[in-house]
């Protein structure tokens, strides 16, 4: 499965080269194979957007905008479904892919089915105790005929036992390598969990501060504005008086 993202790599507005951004950087830093697909450039990928696009996840004007995300054929968001999505730590549910092992997602996910199996698990064995209910009557043996059957019981409910006795050595041999060897597995994906989580929060940073550093010139390039404005109505202002001094 692919992931595709349609963008406008020419746009003019700088919300929708933010969106654009924000969607690319998430998806590297989650290391998600995707595919750009430029519609300022491509008047094909344009239409092949807008048409498949649903209808009810079109704006008013019934024009979509970039970016829009697709996986494969089927249609995964926009930039706000996205953005809910990666608040919500359900991304991979967003773009149709199973999360990877030791992520957020994932836990969730293991979780529910804790739950689920639980509580059949809990059913089942509401229905196995039934027989351990049922109580089996013991008649009374008389004669040495039955003492020789006694006996011969005996000799098999010891051959038994040893063989259960056999059978539960392996069974614990058997236990002990599976938890090695889970053990050897669980570090390695914890610490794949750990840098990934990392690399998540440092793209947020980054994203936060970039977005902040934004924002202060947009406020000193306003402020700046606002002076110049300023000084152009005083200059007119000394000027009308001077004329009106002569």
């Amino acid at each position: 499965m692919v992931i595709k993202v349609f963008l406008a790599s020419s746009s003019g507005s700088t919300a929708i080269k933010k969106k654009q951004q924000d969607v690319v950087g998430f998806l590297e830093a989650l290391k998600v194979d995707y595919t750009q697909l430029d519609i300022a450039c491509n008047e094909d990928n344009r239409m092949w957007m807008r048409q498949n696009v649903p209808e009810d996840r079109k704006p008013t004007n019934g024009i979509p905008l970039p970016p829009q995300i697709f996986n494969e054929e089927s249609y995964c968001g926009d930039y706000d479904t996205f953005f809910d999505a990666k608040e919500d730590n359900s991304v991979y549910s967003f773009l149709g892919l199973p999360p990877p092992p030791g992520s957020k997602e994932a836990e969730k996910a293991d979780k529910a089915d804790i739950v689920e199996n639980g509580t059949h698990a809990e059913e089942t064995n509401t229905v196995g105790n039934l027989d351990d209910l049922i109580e089996v009557p013991v008649e009374e043996r008389n004669g040495n005929t039955h003492r020789e059957e006694e006996k011969l019981q005996q000799v098999a409910d010891e051959e038994e036992e040893a063989q259960d006795g056999e059978e539960e050595e392996i069974t614990e041999e058997e236990t002990a390598d599976k938890e090695e060897t889970a053990e050897d597995e669980t570090p390695m994906e914890e610490e794949e969990a750990v840098e990934e989580a990392d690399e998540v929060t440092e793209y947020i940073q980054a994203h936060a501060e970039e977005e902040e550093g934004q924002e202060e010139e947009d406020l000193q390039s306003e402020e700046e504005e606002e002076a110049e404005v300023q000084e152009d109505e005083e200059e007119d202002l000394e000027e009308t008086q001077e004329e009106e001094a002569e």
